[in-house]
C-alpha cells in the first residue's frame, strides 16, 4: 500500500542499491557517511526525480511507515508533524516518538502543509501527493520542497516492486540512510533486521492462509506481490490470493470458502479491528463454517505493520511466533 540529503551519490555514480523503487533486487547499502559526502544526493524516486543538496531539517511525515522509517534511523528531530498515522508506534520506537505533532488524522491539504514550511515531505503512498492532498510533487518541488514516497508504494511500471523481496525494503532504509547522511544507522538497522529475518524458521507443513485487511461484503485481502505476499512468504504461509497480480485486492468470500484456508491473518485498526472481523466471520453462515474459523486460527498483525518498512521483519518475527504457538504441525 520521501526523500533526503547529501552523499557523493547519485544513484547512478553509486551504482546504488535503490533505482527508486524499481523492481529489479537493490544493491548493496552505500558506506558513504557525512564526512566523506562532497555533493548532492540524487534519486529516482516513483519516477520523480528528486535531489537534495543537503540533509532536509524539516521534514512532514504522511503515514506511520514515514514516520516509524525516520523514527528508526534517529530523524526524530527532523520531523516537525506528522499526518494521517495508521496506528499507535511500535513499542521500540514510542519513546522517541512521544513528542511528535500530529498536524492532521488525514492527508493535510496543501495550505495546512505550506504553513508548517517543510523542506520534504516524506510519504507513504503516492496518493498522498495530489492537488486534493498535500500538494502536486512538481509543484511543491518548485516550491524548494522536496517530495519521497516509500518506495515499495511506488505503483508506476518498472517502479513498482514485482513482488516486493527483502531487498527492496532494506533499499528504502538504505536510500532514506544516504539522503539524511545516517548511512552508518541505516547499515546497523538492515544488518538487524536481517537478524530477524535469518532467525525465522519457515513453516513447511503446506499452509494455506488468507489475509484478510477489510470488508465486509467484499473482503480485501492481500494479493500477490506486495507486502502481505512477502510477509507470508517468510514465515511458510502459501496465500490463497497469490495468483492475483496486486499487492492488495478486492475478492470474495466464494473464493475464500473455496480455498478454505488453514489460517486467516487479521489486519487490525482501530477503525476497523481484528475482533470485529472475528464477529463477521463467526456470524455469517458460509465463512462460520471455515476450518480457521471452527478452530480460531488467527494471525493478528496492526494495520502500520502490514505496510511495507521498518515493521515488516519484526511483523514476519511475530507473525512466525504467532504460526507457531496454534502448534498446527
Amino acid at each position: 500500500m520521501p526523500r533526503r540529503l547529501p552523499a557523493l551519490l547519485s544513484l547512478s555514480a553509486v551504482g546504488l542499491l535503490l533505482a527508486g523503487c524499481a523492481s529489479a533486487p537493490a544493491a548493496a547499502p552505500t558506506t558513504t557517511t557525512p564526512a566523506e559526502a562532497a555533493g548532492p544526493v540524487t534519486v529516482d524516486n516513483c519516477g520523480t526525480e528528486v535531489t537534495v543538496d543537503s540533509p532536509p531539517e524539516r521534514v512532514l511525515t504522511i503515514k506511520s511507515t514515514s514516520t516509524e522509517m525516520m523514527l528508526a534511523l534517529g530523524l526524530g528531530d527532523r520531523i516537525i508533524g506528522t499526518a494521517f498515522q495508521d496506528g499507535p508506534l511500535p513499542e521500540d520506537l514510542a519513546a522517541d516518538g512521544a513528542d511528535l505533532v500530529q498536524v492532521s488524522d488525514k492527508v493535510p491539504g496543501e495550505e495546512a502543509v505550506l504553513e508548517l514550511e517543510p523542506d520534504m515531505v516524506y510519504g507513504g503512498w503516492e496518493s498522498n501527493f495530489t492537488a486534493d492532498g498535500a500538494g502536486d510533487r512538481g509543484e511543491l518541488q518548485g516550491l524548494g520542497i522536496t517530495t519521497y514516497v516509500s518506495p515499495a508504494a511506488c505503483k508506476e511500471a518498472g517502479y513498482q516492486p514485482d513482488p516486493l523481496t527483502w531487498d527492496e525494503v532494506f533499499s528504502e532504509i538504505s536510500e532514506v540512510g544516504s539522503i539524511f547522511g545516517v548511512t552508518d544507522a541505516a547499515d546497523e538497522l538492515i544488518a538487524e533486521q536481517k537478524d530477524e529475518i535469518d532467525s525465522i524458521t519457515p513453516n513447511d507443513s503446506g499452509l494455506t492462509a488468507l489475509w484478510y485487511s477489510s470488508g465486509s461484503d467484499t473482503p480485501y485481502v492481500g494479493a500477490g506481490i506486495g507486502n502481505p505476499q512477502l510477509l507470508l512468504d517468510t514465515v511458510g504461509l502459501t496465500n490463497i490470493a497469490a495468483d492475483v497480480h496486486d499487492t492488495w485486492t478486492s475478492y470474495s468470500w466464494e473464493s475464500v470458502v473455496d480455498a478454505n484456508p488453514d489460517v486467516i491473518v487479521l489486519v487490525d485498526a482501530t477503525w476497523n479491528t481484528a475482533q470485529s472481523k472475528i464477529d463477521r466471520l463467526t456470524s455469517s453462515p458460509a465463512t462460520a463454517e471455515l476450518d480457521a474459523v471452527k478452530n480460531s486460527r488467527y494471525l493478528i498483525i496492526p494495520f502500520a505493520a502490514g505496510e511495507a518498512g521498518v515493521r515488516s521483519a519484526p511483523a514476519a518475527v511475530d507473525l512466525a511466533d504467532q504460526l507457531a504457538s496454534l502448534d498446527l504441525d
